[in-house]
């Protein structure tokens, strides 16, 4: 089999709106850190001293937010209550695993504008592959702004879904929708000035609130979906990371191909 990277690193060096914070313990530092741990924890004495080089193993520290590289968002990221089953969403680590590993669909997006497209053009994108989507399906959208990922262009220019083409692909059995862009809304600026010029309510976050009526998961901030040979024909795999309680967790994505 063949497998192709579909996600964006964690880089402290990028520019996030909320920074990365990416501390390095030094094998020499680990070495002292274990000394003072196993005294502390357990009261055993050790010198470090007497190891190969006086290190031991180096420790990374990371301060950040479930929704920094590639990540999933799950139900309860998308409001405290919801408008089916029970009422109460569900977190990262409590969805079927079944839902992170299935047939792969790519939509190219990248011809249209900022702002968001609609049920129409997903549709006549399917019809152009030639595509019927079939419940498991896992749709990811590729709209081109994975290439600004690191700088601040990447959180303002993109194209998302609006609340009819979200709606669309849950019709047809989708439960994970992708994105190589940074939401899978339009940009927070289109969709604020978009409110203020009309009073229209629904132009806020129409595919993130979509969550609160129906259950589905996204995945955010995807790379290489351009490397993929062909708009379908691959599987992928995308679990989050188990986080207790969490709206989102991370993943690295991949699609896997036949050899």
């Amino acid at each position: 089999m063949r497998i192709i990277d579909l996600s964006t690193p964690i880089d402290a060096a990028g520019w996030e709106p909320e920074p990365v914070e990416h501390r390095i313990m030094s094998a020499a530092e680990g070495a002292k850190h274990m000394s003072e741990e196993m005294l502390e924890h357990f009261g055993l004495e050790f010198d470090p001293s007497v190891l190969p080089d006086g290190e031991l193993l180096t420790i990374d520290t990371l301060t950040l937010t479930t929704h920094t590289g590639t990540h999933i968002d799950a139900p309860s990221h998308y409001g405290s209550a919801a408008r089916y089953g029970d009422g109460r969403p569900r977190h990262v680590d409590e969805l079927p695993l079944e839902w992170f590993h299935g047939p792969g669909v790519v939509l190219d997006l990248g011809g249209a504008e900022p702002g968001a497209v609609d049920a129409a053009h997903l549709r006549r994108e399917l019809d152009r592959i030639g595509h019927t989507l079939a419940p498991g399906d896992i749709v990811l959208l590729r709209t081109g702004a994975s290439r600004l990922a690191g700088t601040p262009e990447y959180f303002s220019r993109f194209t998302g879904l609006d609340g009819s083409a979200v709606h669309f692909l849950l019709d047809q059995g989708v439960r994970v929708i992708g994105t190589d862009a940074f939401s899978l809304d339009a940009p927070f600026r289109i969709m604020i000035e978009g409110y203020r010029e009309t009073g229209d309510r629904s132009l806020l976050w129409p595919a993130h609130f979509a969550g609160r009526e129906r259950e589905y998961c996204q995945i955010e901030r995807l790379a290489h979906l351009e490397d993929l040979p062909a708009p379908t024909g691959f599987t992928v795999s995308c679990f989050p990371v188990k986080i207790t309680g969490a709206g989102a967790g991370w993943t690295r994505a991949v699609a896997v191909l036949p050899a």
